[in-house]
């Protein structure tokens, strides 16, 4: 690093720095600053490296094993020459302020390229360079910040996972001391006027003093500390009017038993927190109970061709694929699971997996990692292991490809609650000084209340789940959406834009007729095995149609995106494509949809195409004629105008000979006109196309569409149901809007008996997690219903 002058103290502290936030600290003289870090001071990351004296003792050593090789292959997803991948479970992740430094270990470890974090596993994804770094570093880096991960080899062969006790530990700690509290404070409740339970008064008091000291600093501490972590990272979440309000009642409780004053709130601080607790639990095991997000992604459709024994060719799902399977990789396809190089020449793309798109070469016999991409034509390889499908799904949202479609898109619940805190706060103050000057005895419970019943997390969860059911749904119907952001924008675009070929055609029931000079023997397989490699819709048209030939390796093969593909077998040279590509552009005198060929640089002829649109596309365009501005936005001629101009509605645009970027240009130009854009098309030619639009959404018809650029996949055979998805999503927003109506009717109801006193803590207490429930409920129930109404459901 160039500038070595420490931001804090202004101290040149050499290398013995750290970057933090941009800025270079002194890792010695200025350990205070990391505060944020769960510690009071953060190790140096140059002294651990370089000095194993500066390694904290409670670590040194604990992580030998994670050098040896067995345990490092076992425990990483991805390996290559320069590249490890590593997901580990860190229990110790509570809030925003936990997501935000373990996202940012690159600024602790420039050999760390990439974090992160999965909040509702609690586990963090790192890549790092395994030359510079290795896993050892990046454990002992985790632990030393605070972030210690859970390794169990054992539970990693065995598939267990690691179950977290924790929540109920601190219930029951919280469970006993309430009722010990409460049964202490009867002689308070009733005003007993015992002899001897006046002379004890001070030791009950003391003893429910005592029994609260776990409840405040053991059961209510995740409170504590994600307020604690809020506040650091200048970030007002939920949990600071709840930690403010058990602040308040225990301060509160203290001051009165030491000067005798009373018996305070202990009863009622005990309650509150049980009950936090109580509603925690009940709100996990409900949340467990509806997770969507396992229940859709498990119908995920990426398709995969299989060879069988006798050598013929068959599509099946990639979750089908068993050990010792031979699969057949096209040129651009993804890699679905480990596996052996078996024939063909491996140029693979790893970049799903490590975000460097540089290529790897591969010999027969050579591994080969699920999630790399074939790029040099067709190749053959046996699987290593079945596949996980939360792995794929994980690629798919690689936030290495995400182009930022969010930028200016601001979520529905930011807009809502963006100030939901500091209004409550504002409205505790407000009521408990009115209670001050009007009856004192009450402001305690008006102000604790205040804070519990007005709770957030109703208007936190209504779009989660209410987005979460309906990609369970939309997935069942084989309808497959990235993430819930994606049916948010779907409920907002204006404009639909449609690829021709293979996404309104059908290349199953398309046919071509052959016209020029007659092909040779070899020229017909060099032809044939070209068009095995591609997986663009016409490629897939013709390769169908023409007879069998024996198959054989290329020795060269390039797919060149929107004009055709380039072959080389021994003494052959063949293209296959558009008619310039081929090398005779006048040969584009018909109209219809046409494939030229050339053999060693002479134009041997051309397959013209009869197209076989899909079932239901003249109706589908009428239903969005109505509300959608509708483009048929196409890389062939014009031949399919007089067609389309009866089969679709009057005011369909038709635009022809549009290459990938002509595409691209044409949403980013309709964009900037304020169109929010809808693009449906096959996920080859036009991934730009699909990264650009507001929703891109790709064509599946048995091939791996598998595409970093779209936002959905839609199997072809629910093409037609288009519409009806794109209404729901629209209807989903209603949804949202009305449960915020909901939780707002019930913080205004509740606002309204705790700021007049009418409110005890534990009561709001009770009552905040069943309204949380209830809007989960509510929003499950309604999405169903939706689904019904537009009959998504078979």
């Amino acid at each position: 690093m160039e500038n070595n002058t420490c931001y804090h103290c202004g101290d040149d502290c050499g290398n013995h720095i750290i970057s933090f936030r941009e800025k270079v600290f002194c890792c010695n003289g200025c350990k205070t600053v990391f505060e944020i870090f769960n510690e009071n001071d953060l190790t140096c990351y140059y002294d651990l490296q370089n000095s194993p004296g500066a390694i904290p003792k409670e670590i040194e050593g604990k992580y030998d094993f994670l050098s040896q090789e067995n345990i490092i292959e076992k425990l990483t997803e991805f390996r290559s020459d320069t590249i490890e991948i590593v997901t580990l479970h860190i229990p110790h992740i509570h809030c925003s302020s936990c997501i935000w430094i373990l996202e940012n270990l690159n600024k602790l470890n420039s050999d760390i390229s990439d974090s992160q974090v999965n909040f509702g596993k609690k586990t963090v994804r790192v890549t790092y360079n395994s030359i510079k770094t290795n896993l050892k570093a990046v454990v002992t880096l985790l632990s030393a910040i605070g972030y210690e991960p859970y390794i169990s080899l054992d539970d990693f062969k065995s598939g267990k996972k690691h179950i977290n006790r924790t929540l109920i530990y601190k219930l029951g700690v919280a469970a006993f001391g309430f009722g010990n509290i409460m049964f202490l404070s009867f002689p308070e409740y009733f005003q007993v006027n015992e002899f001897w339970l006046e002379q004890y008064k001070p030791l009950f008091r003391w003893l429910m003093f005592t029994m609260a000291l776990p409840i405040v600093f053991y059961s209510a501490q995740d409170y504590f500390i994600s307020a604690y972590k809020g506040l650091k990272a200048k970030l007002l979440n939920i949990d600071v009017p709840i930690a403010l309000g058990v602040s308040v009642l225990f301060l509160r409780s203290t001051i009165e038993i030491i000067l005798d004053l009373g018996s305070g709130f202990f009863d009622s601080l005990a309650g509150l927190v049980f009950f936090l607790l109580v509603g925690k639990f009940f709100q996990k095991k409900t949340y467990e109970f509806l997770s969507f997000e396992r229940d859709y992604k498990s119908y995920f459709p990426i398709a995969i061709t299989k060879i069988d024994k006798a050598g013929n060719e068959n599509t099946i799902q990639v979750y089908d694929i068993k050990k010792g399977d031979r699969l057949l990789i096209r040129n651009e396809e993804l890699i679905p699971v480990d596996g052996i190089l078996i024939n063909g020449k491996a140029k693979i793309d790893y970049s799903f997996v490590t975000g460097e798109s540089q290529t790897i070469s591969k010999q027969s016999g050579d591994k080969l990692f699920a999630g790399g991409k074939q790029t040099n034509g067709v190749i053959e390889m046996e699987a290593l292991k079945s596949v996980e499908q939360s792995y794929l799904t994980q690629l798919w949202s690689n936030d290495v490809f995400s182009k930022n479609k969010e930028e200016g898109f601001t979520n529905i619940t930011n807009t809502v609650s963006k100030h939901f805190t500091i209004t409550l706060l504002i409205i505790a103050a407000i009521a408990t000084t009115f209670w001050l000057l009007v009856d004192s005895s009450k402001a305690m419970n008006v102000f604790t209340a205040v804070l519990i019943i007005a709770c957030p997390c109703a208007i936190a969860l209504s779009a989660p789940f209410t987005f979460g059911n309906l990609l369970r749904i939309f997935g069942k119907q084989k309808f497959y959406v990235k993430n819930a952001s994606v049916i948010e924008q779907l409920a907002s675009i204006d404009t639909v834009i449609f690829d021709k070929t293979g996404t309104i055609t059908s290349h199953k029931h398309s046919n071509a007729a052959y016209d020029g000079a007659e092909l040779s023997t070899t020229e017909k397989r060099v032809l044939k095995n070209s068009l095995r490699g591609s997986n663009h819709p016409l490629s897939r048209t013709l390769y169908s149609i023409l007879e069998a030939h024996n198959i054989i390796t290329l020795d060269a093969f390039k797919e060149h995106i929107g004009q055709g593909i380039e072959a080389k077998h021994k003494a052959i040279n063949m293209k296959i494509g558009s008619a310039s590509f081929v090398g005779n552009p006048n040969a584009n005198t018909v109209l219809n949809t046409t494939v030229h060929v050339s053999s060693n640089t002479i134009y041997k002829g051309k397959f013209t195409f009869y197209n076989s649109y899909r079932k239901g596309v003249s109706k589908l365009f009428n239903q969005l004629k109505q509300q959608f501005d509708l483009v048929i936005l196409s890389g062939d001629n014009e031949g399919e105008r007089d067609n389309l101009t009866k089969l679709l509605p009057a005011k369909t645009k038709l635009i022809f000979n549009q290459k990938p970027e002509d595409k691209l240009e044409f949403i980013k130009y309709h964009q900037s006109e304020g169109a929010k854009v809808l693009m449906i098309g096959d996920g080859l030619n036009d991934a730009g196309a699909l990264a650009q639009s507001n929703v891109g959404i790709a064509i599946s018809e048995d091939v791996n569409v598998f595409s970093p650029a779209c936002d959905a996949i839609l199997d072809a055979s629910k093409f037609k149901e288009l519409y009806r998805f794109i209404m729901a999503s629209k209807a989903a927003i209603k949804i949202i809007k009305w449960s915020f109506v909901l939780s707002f009717f019930y913080n205004i109801i509740g606002l309204y008996f705790a700021v007049t006193g009418q409110l005890e803590p534990v009561v709001a207490a009770i009552l905040m997690p069943l309204s949380s429930i209830s809007i989960v409920v509510f929003t499950t129930i309604a999405t169903n219903s939706i689904s019904l109404k537009k009959k998504l459901y078979s």
